[in-house]
């Protein structure tokens, strides 16, 4: 695996770790501080974004940013949707790195954290006062989004309010277990039992949605929550990348009728359609990859439309 130890980039082959059966297991994020607490006040345009398009978790950082009109309070780079065995990297144009016009997001690590030994992930919540990195949570960074700015925003709607957290936890907990991290859970599998298991517990959790579906129009009723922004960015790259690249087929999300138009209803929610981008999904997940997909060969396909008849 790619990583960074002591502030040197190492590069170890594919970026996925398994177990002794066969189960991918995702490290834990390690740079965890929170905007509101000291060193880190709230403040217009001192914090910057490094996100990638394709990737699910960087994704709900830009869901947030939107959400909360925070395009002129936090400013963003974003990084190429193909990793190269330099990890996440930049280049010209819109995968320019705004701040610092550095070649690869390890840099950026190495400039927070000098003898930083870790995985470089995006999204990273990037101070610029004083050259550091906040966080690389996203969890974290979104609940951040959704309430440290509120002063420098017109939207004060809180999708995390108090008197749901609880549900809303006990959703994100079986969500992230199942289906956002259970497609990975899949799609890095290195036995066929640790694959049938995690694809299982996938169509298990969205079959579960599916029904409850039927009497709510979000998870949590007639109200968007955090919740449904943390399952939104899995449900938008299934049927292009999930289904195929990492071989989530018993069903597609389009085979989901309720779940189909709840996602859809997400997708034409105040601007969020502008964050997603199917071509560089299918760019992303069917990247180059020993194990996976070792010619790098993109499909044409699926062409679905989320707009027509919605």
């Amino acid at each position: 695996m790619s990583k960074m130890i002591n502030g040197e980039w190492l590069t170890e082959g594919d970026i996925a770790i398994v177990s002794s059966t066969g189960e991918y297991q995702r490290e834990d994020s390690v740079l965890r501080n929170w905007i509101g607490q000291a060193p880190y006040p709230a403040a217009r345009g001192r914090y910057h974004l490094y996100v990638a398009y394709n990737c699910p978790w960087a994704h709900r950082t830009l869901i947030f940013r939107t959400l909360k009109h925070l395009e002129e309070v936090i400013s963003v780079s974003v990084v190429k949707p193909r990793r190269t065995d330099q990890g996440w990297v930049f280049g010209d144009d819109e995968y320019h790195d705004q701040l610092f016009s550095n070649a690869s997001l390890h840099e950026i690590y190495r400039r927070a954290l000098n003898d930083y030994t870790g995985r470089v992930t995006v999204p990273v919540l990037f101070d610029k006062q004083t050259e550091t990195i906040v966080s690389n949570e996203s969890a974290e960074i979104i609940r951040m989004l959704n309430c440290e700015f509120n002063e420098f925003t017109d939207c004060q709607q809180d999708y995390y309010p108090e008197s749901l957290r609880r549900e809303i936890d006990k959703w994100n907990d079986k969500i992230y277990s199942t289906v956002n991290n259970g497609v990975y859970r899949a799609g890095f599998a290195s036995t066929q039992q640790a694959y049938e298991s995690a694809v299982r517990e996938v169509f298990s959790t969205l079959d579960e949605i599916e029904a409850h579906l039927e009497q709510h129009q979000f998870l949590l009723g007639d109200q968007i929550t955090e919740a449904d922004w943390r399952l939104f960015p899995t449900l938008a790259r299934f049927d292009v990348a999930y289904h195929g690249a990492f071989k989530c087929n018993l069903k597609r999300l389009i085979d989901y009728p309720r779940l189909w138009r709840y996602a859809r209803q997400l997708y034409h929610h105040n601007g969020i359609a502008a964050t997603v981008k199917f071509d560089l999904y299918k760019q992303g997940y069917y990247s180059p990859s020993v194990n996976r997909n070792p010619l790098g060969i993109v499909p044409l396909g699926p062409l679905i439309d989320w707009v027509k008849d919605f």
